[in-house]
């Protein structure tokens, strides 16, 4: 497709360091969002310290070379402002949002933060059993549980499939040393962008942006090989739970392909209470409590996934139904569900221009992954490309491709057999 001219309310810079500075000018709000965005995930992670892109998440906020951690919570609270964080499988995410007034001490902040942790060792070992208890919780929870069999069951080894949150045992093993290592390899120039949303000078924010980052060496793009798709059945039998989650997906071009189909398929299948997989799961059947359909694109992999949650009793019916529907897609797709899906994601994307902390991520993400941010325009032009034709396509080429299904809580015995059963023709052929 060809590119559009950028938004005249985007502005974008890049440092000699390859640092990347975006500011959304929005002057009809009236605080300002301002986020460091490194391409530095759980995806590019060291195996057998899996894991520590979270932990080191959690510890620049316990001490720089100029501040202790209550002076950092105080610095943020004192003006007002909210500080936030997250890890995800391709990249870490430091946020402060207040005043537009703010939004040049926000930007030294979190260039203090990201720039000059210590990782003080006793506060290491004190935050440790915070991520632990977290990783408790994780387990305990049914869906999470099978979204972790899910992305094994897509990608075997590669590093796609790895959980964000790690393991216990590697957790436990992440020294301050490799917290050191770590942040020096990855938090670099090439893999850094500062985005800023709100009423703001966008010239001021790059000028205080470069006397903050300008220093910071460049390094190399944190890039990884595209992950090859495998597709099969995983189980995990849970204690404690009543109820059987399932979560049923293919695979789809990663992110750098700019390919809008799958996610227009999701939403054709998916997307509300009117789409074909609720209608029919839960309207029609009473089958499930709890169903959606989505698409998950990052840059080295893509799902299709759908997930569903419901009596035990009522799960091998609730697999049939959903190959059954996958299939008669793969046949025919109704002009009415793509009208409505376009309508439903042209609403979704307005919605999201709504919230700041949306659209610098969507900008950090179009920078790490295709070198600009692509325009309204183009994304609009792209939506209503899609046609019956090529959804239909989608589908048959997913059915082809062969489902990856992963279903976790109370499954029962034998229920790999019973899925490979209910789900013939649409599951990989071993």
């Amino acid at each position: 497709m060809r590119h559009t001219r950028p938004d005249t309310d985007t502005h974008l810079s890049t440092l000699p360091n390859g640092v990347r500075v975006v500011t959304l000018h929005r002057p009809h709000l009236a605080s300002a969002n301002v986020s460091v965005f490194i391409r530095s995930g759980s995806a590019h992670e060291a195996p057998r310290l899996g894991g520590i892109s979270h932990v080191l998440e959690h510890m620049v906020f316990k001490g720089t070379r100029t501040r202790d951690r209550r002076r950092i919570n105080l610095d943020a609270e004192r003006l007002g402002a909210d500080a936030n964080a997250h890890t995800d499988k391709d990249h870490t995410a430091f946020h402060l949002r207040g005043l537009a007034a703010h939004a040049g001490p926000f930007v030294r902040m979190l260039g203090d933060l990201v720039l000059q942790p210590t990782f003080p060792a006793d506060e290491l070992e004190r935050e440790r059993q915070v991520v632990l208890a977290e990783l408790a919780e994780d387990e305990d929870d049914p869906m999470s549980t099978a979204f972790k069999l899910f992305d094994r069951t897509c990608f075997g080894l590669h590093p796609a499939a790895r959980p964000v949150i790690g393991t216990g045992a590697r957790i436990e093993r992440v020294t301050r040393d490799d917290l050191v290592a770590h942040h020096a390899q990855h938090y670099t120039g090439a893999n850094l962008v500062l985005a800023a949303a709100g009423p703001l000078d966008p010239q001021a924010i790059a000028r205080v942006a470069e006397r903050v980052f300008g220093r910071l060496r460049g390094g190399e793009p944190n890039l990884l090989p595209v992950a090859a798709y495998h597709g099969g059945v995983a189980s995990r039998q849970l204690p404690g739970t009543g109820q059987a989650h399932a979560v049923v997906g293919f695979a789809l071009p990663p992110r750098t392909q700019d390919d809008p189909v799958g996610a227009v398929a999701a939403a054709v299948l998916g997307e509300g209470m009117s789409s074909p997989l609720m209608e029919r799961l839960r309207e029609q059947l009473g089958l499930v409590y709890y169903a959606a359909c989505s698409a998950d694109v990052l840059d080295m992999a893509g799902q299709f996934v759908i997930e569903a949650s419901m009596s035990p009793d009522r799960l091998d019916e609730c697999l049939g139904e959903i190959a059954q529907l996958l299939k008669t897609h793969a046949r025919r797709v109704h002009a009415q569900d793509l009208d409505r899906a376009r309508h439903q994601m042209a609403v979704r994307r307005l919605r999201a221009e709504e919230e700041p902390a949306r659209m610098l991520e969507d900008a950090a993400l179009d920078l790490f992954s295709f070198g600009r941010v692509r325009p309204r325009a183009e994304r609009s032009a792209q939506l209503k490309s899609v046609t019956v034709e090529a959804v239909r396509q989608a589908f048959r080429r997913m059915v082809a491709g062969g489902a990856s299904v992963a279903l976790s809580g109370q499954v029962g015995r034998g229920v790999q057999a019973r899925v490979r059963e209910r789900m013939a023709g649409v599951l990989r052929r071993a």
